[in-house]
């Protein structure tokens, strides 16, 4: 096995779970998070969204990313219709999944967690659970969508080396 198949198979696991965290967040935290109450929800986004912050997230949210460019890399000499695919998934998780979690989530999180929740009044609590849960949940699916194209572009360049 080559370092194309190596990188092209990382770039699939990497992807395939990085696309699997943000569905599953997607049709079962949000939801159930909707469901509690303003100080519960702020509580529990500012613990999860510091416990996230690990070793193993990284390796699949940034691995993901190394592994699709070193695959997109060394599939291009082998597989013309492999490299579109890989490039198309590499660009879509980078600009819609790396790129909209740095702009987007991080900053709101870091928002987020510089609230002193026990000094804020219910009105402001609320106030700031509106705004952080409709923009977060609308970048959220933006980078859910774009993780899960990006996993099956490279499903589609792995199909095509099938072809040759």
């Amino acid at each position: 096995m080559g370092i194309q198949n190596i990188s092209l198979n990382a770039s699939l696991v990497l992807t395939g779970l990085s696309a699997g965290l943000f569905y599953a967040w997607s049709v079962s935290v949000i939801p159930g998070l909707q469901k509690i109450e303003d100080l519960a929800y702020l509580n529990a986004l500012q613990s999860i969204n510091r416990e996230i912050l690990n070793p193993a997230f990284f390796v699949v949210f940034f691995g993901a990313l190394v592994a699709l460019v070193c695959a997109t890399f060394f599939t291009y000499p082998v597989s013309t219709k492999g490299f579109w695919f890989l490039l198309v998934a590499t660009l879509a998780y980078l600009i819609g999944t790396v790129g909209v979690t740095g702009l987007g989530n991080v900053p709101l999180n870091n928002e987020l967690d510089a609230l002193k929740l026990k000094e804020l009044s219910t009105q402001k609590i609320n106030e700031f659970r509106q705004y952080y849960e409709s923009h977060w949940n609308q970048l959220h699916t933006i980078r859910m969508l774009f993780s899960v194209l990006s996993f099956l572009m490279a499903l589609l360049a792995l199909n095509t080396q099938f072809k040759n």
